[in-house]
């Protein structure tokens, strides 16, 4: 049974669709990210979660309760914006108890409550500090508090990492991710960012024009894509037509084929191998730290292959004659 059921949610503005046939059920204590381009519809049906915009029709339930016209305070849902939305005039303790002080709830415990929820983000020694003093990461801890203060039944994070630095993106995720399961709370995270929904979620839904396109773990997700449109948002897949397919793979396939930039292994010119491989020559590199991504000229097209970045002395230059070899049922055929 689903602890968060939606069926057929559709919202418009005039003749502009946002979404439309939206369904899905998230499990108690499941963690989901719901993945998009910009434009989507991902906040709006957020939003449209938290009863702050208000849809045209279908059904929102929530441990078998119909949400769906219900005022955003009698939800028990917490929500969490890329903006922190803190009130500046307030310090760090007056942000996170002010949910709690909107609720009939003694002194003792309120203190007791947003005490708790200010360890949980390791923000207890900056209780009396105003917004403006703190950094753009401990201000999204705070709103994070805000929103688990009032133990909600759902969370609700939108793109709440998108305006911090690499490396503060990394170390708060983690910390959510960690939060989110210690609490058992079911959490819907929306993001355009694959990384974070690859390493955060349980499960993934990508949207696409207004429409869930597919779901699944991220693994799913990543190896099996449903689409042209999976395959290039997901990652960076090479999509070949059944032609260019044909003098790697032969012709066995009559849609496009996904093919993972790990999945091409780069050998000396002239090699030989059992797997299908082809003749080719580096026209790009790009170092990414772990991994250095080549585009390599062949029979096939231009292909986008991607090796684990072991020494300075294994970058190939560019003009390099090689032969890429593809890892067999490394490839999957989508519409």
């Amino acid at each position: 049974m689903f602890h968060l059921e939606v069926n057929q949610l559709h919202k418009s503005y005039g003749e502009t669709r946002v979404f439309e046939g939206i369904e899905f059920g998230i499990r108690k204590g499941e963690l989901v990210t719901l993945l998009g381009p910009s434009g989507c519809g991902k906040s709006t049906l957020l939003r449209a979660l938290a009863g702050l915009t208000q849809v045209d029709g279908g059904q929102i339930r929530v441990a078998g309760e119909d949400i769906t016209w219900q005022a955003p305070q009698q939800r028990g849902i917490g929500m969490v914006f890329q903006s922190y939305a803190l009130f500046p005039n307030m310090t760090v303790w007056d942000n996170v108890a002010f949910g709690l002080k909107m609720k009939p709830q003694p002194g003792r415990e309120l203190a007791s409550s947003v005490q708790e929820a200010l360890a949980l983000v390791e923000l207890a020694d900056f209780a009396k500090r105003y917004p403006s003093e703190l950094s753009g990461g401990q201000r999204q801890r705070v709103a994070l508090a805000r929103a688990l203060v009032v133990r909600p039944r759902i969370l609700l994070l939108d793109e709440p990492l998108s305006a911090l630095d690499a490396r503060i993106r990394r170390s708060l995720r983690q910390q959510i991710r960690e939060i989110q399961q210690r609490l058992e709370l079911t959490t819907l995270f929306v993001t355009h960012d694959q990384e974070e929904a690859l390493t955060l979620s349980d499960r993934v839904f990508l949207m696409d024009k207004g429409r869930i396109v597919q779901s699944g773990s991220p693994e799913q997700i990543y190896t099996q894509p449903a689409s042209a449109f999976v395959a290039g948002f997901i990652g960076h897949y090479n999509l070949l037509a059944p032609e260019q397919a044909k003098s790697l793979l032969g012709p066995r396939f009559h849609g496009q084929l996904a093919l993972r930039p790990e999945a091409i292994s780069l050998l000396p010119a002239g090699s030989e191998c059992q797997d299908p491989n082809l003749p080719g020559i580096i026209r790009q590199q790009q170092l990414l730290g772990n991994v250095i991504r080549y585009r390599v000229e062949c029979e096939a097209g231009l292909l986008t292959v991607d090796v684990l970045n072991r020494s300075a002395r294994d970058l190939l230059a560019v003009g390099t004659t090689v032969t890429l070899a593809v890892a067999r049922d490394q490839f999957c055929e989508v519409a």
